[in-house]
């Protein structure tokens, strides 16, 4: 038993009554959402779902993905979550690759919440809407600890997605990893506002599941909606990629972000000027570095660390190893990790074995730049397929990011290379002004350009300072929230101008 069988789970002595779920208009317990549970796998069942059975899902956040996704661990299948923002051209693409036995959308997770209305009702308020489903006449085998839990299929904003084939080992070494480090307490409730089709969603429902706390669903990410859930269901943790954390903390009047024992911030670098307001107004936020081939998280900082605004990602968490290979003279090389909780490879069909990139002592190649500090905290400079090389001289996007956001004027912004026949690439940076909102002005555009020109003379040498700029009303994110810098090379191409002054 490897703790990812939540109808085990619900069996355990004082289990059941604890609340497992809330979401909204429902507050289920873990013997409630066992119930539930057992009805959706005798549903799976019967469509020949089993250990190691492919099982794609395409929804948005809602009841009845959590509950089939419990449902699949139950059953030791294989999950293949996938974006249902993804153009079905797209979703093809992934389905040709993964070859899934049963492709579960949101229609089908609507009726189905509708089927088993019955198992929802009991606890939301209401008396049942009908029967209540009982354990289901075949019985739940007992989950396998040797299979694997998902195929989850990296963003492709760079070229094909690959699917990381990720074990239940992995995911349940992960979440002890996060339990270490954050300290779990009996009374903590992690807030999910991350998909679910992604291993930051799907990571704090494991976590949540083996440590037998409270998960808070809220569909899909409206920021007044978070910041009500934390008030109205005490919510203590909550994980965000930082466009999230910065539209919370506009419309955050009541500086409810505050109440909250962590903000886990991932899949990006902050902005240095969104933790220095998190710092001001008490806010949580824990940097963090992840990556979906090891289950997510790899370093973090810890609640207990002083607040900090500078870059970093804190400390590789317990039971994890980081290493910078193949270091420059400037001490930055390829970030590399070894783990339990690393993937067992890359998708390469149901005939073929993963395709294995650890090497024989454990460790895995990220393809990401960074360095470490004296006291072993990670900076990440530079997804490598990123990186700017221009006459010669290396320029790391995220150095030069922050050192514009440092600017005057300025809001988000997003550094790439652009080919150049004399220098290889040049710099070019897309910024979005402050106010954000609304399409930038000519006189914006002009200031941002004076601002630019005068201010990075001082921060950074002049090779990396940019020499095409487009001031943007925003900037281009991926489904899951992260900038998009391949989107944003191929729209923004057209709008970027020369700037001076260099």
């Amino acid at each position: 038993m490897d703790g990812l069988n939540l109808i085990e789970a619900a069996g355990e002595p004082g289990v059941a009554e604890r609340i497992a779920l809330v979401a909204p208009g429902v507050t289920l317990s873990y013997g409630a959402l066992s119930r539930a549970t057992a009805a959706f796998c005798g549903h799976f069942q019967g469509a020949g779902v089993g250990p190691g059975v492919r099982v794609a899902i395409l929804s948005q956040n809602r009841l009845g993905v959590v509950v089939a996704i419990h449902a699949l661990l139950a059953l030791g299948a294989v999950l293949v979550p996938i974006h249902p923002r993804l153009t079905e051209a797209e979703v093809a693409v992934l389905l040709e690759d993964a070859r899934p036995a049963l492709v579960v959308r949101e229609a089908d997770l609507a009726a189905l919440e509708a089927m088993f209305a019955g198992a929802f009702a009991g606890e939301a308020g209401g008396a049942p809407r009908g029967e209540v489903p009982v354990m289901p006449a075949v019985p739940v085998p007992a989950s396998p600890e040797e299979g694997d839990l998902a195929i989850l299929y990296t963003s492709g904003t760079t070229g094909r997605p690959k699917g990381a084939v990720l074990s239940r080992r992995a995911f349940v070494a992960a979440a002890a990893a996060s339990a270490e480090n954050l300290g779990f307490r009996e009374d903590d409730r992690w807030l999910l506002c991350l998909p679910l089709c992604h291993v930051g969603g799907l990571s704090i429902l494991t976590r949540c599941l083996l440590a037998r706390r409270t998960m808070i669903l809220v569909g899909r990410f409206a920021p007044e909606a978070v910041l009500s859930a934390i008030v109205r269901e005490r919510a203590t943790l909550l994980s965000v990629v930082p466009t999230m954390l910065t539209a919370l903390l506009d419309v955050d009047e009541g500086n409810v972000l505050a109440r909250l024992r962590a903000i886990l911030v991932g899949g990006a670098g902050a902005p240095e000027r969104v933790l220095a307001v998190c710092a001001g107004r008490g806010v949580p936020a824990l940097t963090t570095y992840g990556l979906t081939e090891a289950c997510s998280q790899v370093t973090s900082q810890q609640p207990r660390d002083p607040a900090v605004v500078e870059a970093g990602s804190g400390r590789p968490l317990p039971g994890t190893e980081v290493r910078i290979g193949g270091v420059d003279g400037e001490g930055v090389g390829r970030i590399q990790v070894k783990s339990a909780s690393l993937f067992r490879g890359y998708w390469r069909g149901a005939d073929l074995p993963p395709e294995v990139v650890v090497d024989g002592e454990g460790w895995f190649d990220t393809g990401d730049l960074g360095c470490t500090d004296a006291a072993g905290r990670l900076q990440v400079l530079a997804r490598r397929t990123d990186l700017i090389v221009t006459g010669g001289e290396n320029v790391y996007p995220v150095e030069v990011e922050r050192a514009i956001e440092a600017c005057t004027g300025v809001s988000r912004a997003l550094v790439f290379g652009v080919a150049d026949d004399r220098w290889g690439q040049i710099v070019a940076a897309a910024v979005v002004p402050e106010p954000a909102g609304g399409v930038p002005s000519a006189a914006q555009q002009a200031a941002v350009e004076a601002v630019l020109a005068a201010e990075l003379q001082g921060r950074l040498a002049s090779h990396k300072r940019p020499r095409l700029l487009a001031v943007v009303e925003e900037l281009p994110v991926t489904p899951a929230g992260k900038l998009d810098r391949a989107r944003a090379v191929a729209r923004l191409a057209g709008a970027l101008r020369p700037l001076s002054s260099r």
